[in-house]
Parts: structure tokens; C-alpha cells; sequence
């Protein structure tokens, strides 16, 4: 039986922010072409982790491994080029770019680096895949919010990442833009791509997940299968109290 390679593992992970820990001591591996939730309540440090896998925080302590190479404390830009990509909470395009230059920058500064012609062409066929060949040309102010969603992952997915950090990519969307953001992340999963998403939407995690972490005041309170965890009285409990759990 083949064993499962390890593309991230977390051992002891912990950021400090003065005397708030916002993630205590968290360990926990992903494995090749698997997608992992990262779930919790609000405020249970699910975004400050994935900024210490990002490198867009440092961590107070612990290692953050990326096959088999230790990633702790380096740049972003380091790691990006690395191989780990990564969506925000709140979308960050390049305002004074079009869609097609966004994703070209991508491209440009990813794991795979493209430049010139090979940029753009790379760049056009990720915005075929993501639903957005049409508005290449568009900037960002003539964009609905599902399209700015769309650009930001196509710009992530162009520098052809090994790891895809997605963080909470659905949210926001109405019930018919939810149902094309799964299906596109299905299809991402379908080509065999490695992805931790932090999300809120259930069915979401549900559908898309292997396996999810349960997060609650930055300790890891329950990892498993999506049915394993959302039975969990310990997750229960965290997400809607002592009284109702």
C-alpha cells in the first residue's frame, strides 16, 4: 500500500501577539492532492495560520515544513516561489491593472516564473478555466464581486503552485455564485491539486473537504472527516455554546 506524501506539516505552530496567542501550539499535516478545511468559529485563529504557512506572518514558535524543507519565518515572496499561493479574505487585486495583468503578475512572480508572451498565454488559459477569458481587458472597477474572486484565484493559480491557501474564497457570494465557486474549486480538486481552505459554508466543507481541522481560540480541538468533526460534541460545543451542544 502506497503511503501518503506530506506536501505541509505544521508541528507546534504558535503566533503570539503580545499576550494574545492566536494560534497555540498547532500541528497538523496535508497530504498530496488532498484538501483540508480549516474550520471555527470567528476570532479561533484559522486566517493568522494560514499567514504563518504564507509567510505573510512569522511564527512565535514551532515549524512549518513544505516537503520535507523547513519554511518557517521566510519571506512571502520566498515561499510563493516555493510553491504556495494563496487568496485573502478581503480580494487584493492591482487596481491600476486589468484582469489579464493581474494574473500575468502571477506569472510572473510564482513557483513556475513566465515572462512576456509565455505570461500571457499562461494567463489567458487560467482565465478560460476560471470563467473569465471574456473580461481580460477589464479593470478592477468594472468588475462584479464573484469576477474579483475569480481573478484573484486565477492570478493565484498562475504561478502554478504546488499548495493552494484559500481563504474564506466563498464567502460573501449569493445561493447561484456559491454553487459555481464549489464547482470551480471541485474542478481545481479534480485536477489533483493540493488546497487548505478556511470556510464557513458547510456545505462547502462538506462537499469539497478530505479531512478538516477544527480551530477553536487558536487550539486544534478536533481534526478528521467532515463527518467526523461536524459530530463532535467538542465542535458542537465551540460552535454554538455549552447550552445548545
Amino acid at each position: 500500500m502506497r503511503t501518503a506524501t506530506n506536501v505541509i506539516s505544521l508541528r507546534g505552530a504558535t503566533k503570539q501577539f503580545g499576550g494574545l496567542v492566536a494560534v497555540d501550539n498547532m500541528d497538523f499535516d496535508v497530504t498530496e492532492h488532498e484538501v483540508k478545511g480549516l474550520i471555527g468559529p470567528n476570532g479561533s485563529g484559522k486566517s493568522t495560520t494560514l499567514n504563518l504557512i504564507s509567510g505573510a506572518l512569522t511564527p512565535s514558535d514551532g515549524e512549518i515544513v513544505l516537503r520535507g524543507t523547513p519554511i518557517t519565518g521566510l519571506p512571502a515572496k520566498d515561499i510563493a516561489r516555493l510553491g504556495v499561493s494563496r487568496t485573502f479574505q478581503l480580494v487584493r487585486l492591482l487596481p491600476s491593472m486589468t484582469v489579464l495583468e493581474n494574473v500575468m503578475a502571477g506569472a510572473v512572480f510564482g513557483h513556475r516564473r513566465r515572462w512576456g508572451r509565455a505570461a500571457e498565454q499562461h494567463a489567458m488559459a487560467i482565465l478560460e478555466k476560471v470563467g473569465m477569458a471574456r473580461q481580460a481587458r477589464a479593470h478592477f472597477s468594472q468588475l462584479t464581486y464573484i469576477d474579483t474572486k475569480r481573478v484573484e484565484l486565477a492570478r493565484a493559480l498562475a504561478g502554478e503552485p504546488e499548495v493552494l491557501l484559500l481563504d474564506e474564497w466563498l464567502a460573501g457570494l449569493n445561493p447561484t455564485e456559491l454553487q459555481a465557486g464549489i464547482e470551480l474549486i471541485h474542478a481545481l480538486r479534480d485536477e489533483g491539486r493540493t488546497i487548505i481552505l478556511v470556510e464557513h459554508v458547510m456545505d462547502a466543507i462538506r462537499s469539497l473537504c478530505d479531512s478538516c481541522v477544527v480551530m477553536s481560540s487558536g487550539k486544534k480541538i478536533a481534526e478528521g472527516t467532515p463527518e467526523e468533526v461536524l459530530s463532535d460534541p467538542d465542535v458542537v460545543r465551540a460552535y454554538l455554546g455549552d447550552e445548545d451542544a
